[in-house]
């Protein structure tokens, strides 16, 4: 599934992106699930482990981690930093002590228009920092708010 999907990226983007993702799936805590959402390569936290799944979609796996080749750029969704403060300040913090060039995100997406600059051991520390458990309680814990 992964490699049909990166055999059809843009060749301009494809090395960078298989290398960002074997990144993701090398970091990843255990317990996530690798999966195609919303025609991405996505990592999920499987029904079997969170049998509520997804409010928006019931009856779907919860999502935390997308990964997709655009016209413009690779982009990274990551549900973890959209949803902890914390997080996404550590993530912010570190980006601009290590990448020269300004962090281009949205809430949970993460662009990069240019190969040249992707921090793939910053990212690798960002998926690893939080595991399928703490994802869950904090997906929880904004639902109630």
């Amino acid at each position: 599934m992964m490699e049909a999907y990166i055999e059809q990226v843009d060749e301009k983007w494809r090395d960078s992106f298989a290398k960002l993702a074997d990144v993701i799936a090398t970091n990843i805590p255990a317990g996530f699930e690798q999966t195609m959402n919303y025609d991405m390569i996505s990592y999920v936290v499987p029904l079997s482990l969170y049998p509520k799944g997804y409010h928006v979609t019931p009856n779907t796996p919860l999502p935390f981690i997308s990964l997709a080749a655009q016209k413009r750029h690779i982009a990274v969704y990551h549900m973890g930093i959209y949803a902890d403060a914390n997080l996404l300040s550590w993530f912010q913090e570190e980006y601009a002590k290590r990448v020269p060039t300004k962090l281009n995100m949205g809430k949970s997406c993460i662009r990069f228009s240019s190969t040249k600059n992707i921090p793939f051991d910053l990212l690798g520390e960002l998926v690893s920092k939080m595991t399928p458990g703490e994802w869950i309680n904090r997906y929880e814990g904004e639902l109630t708010k």
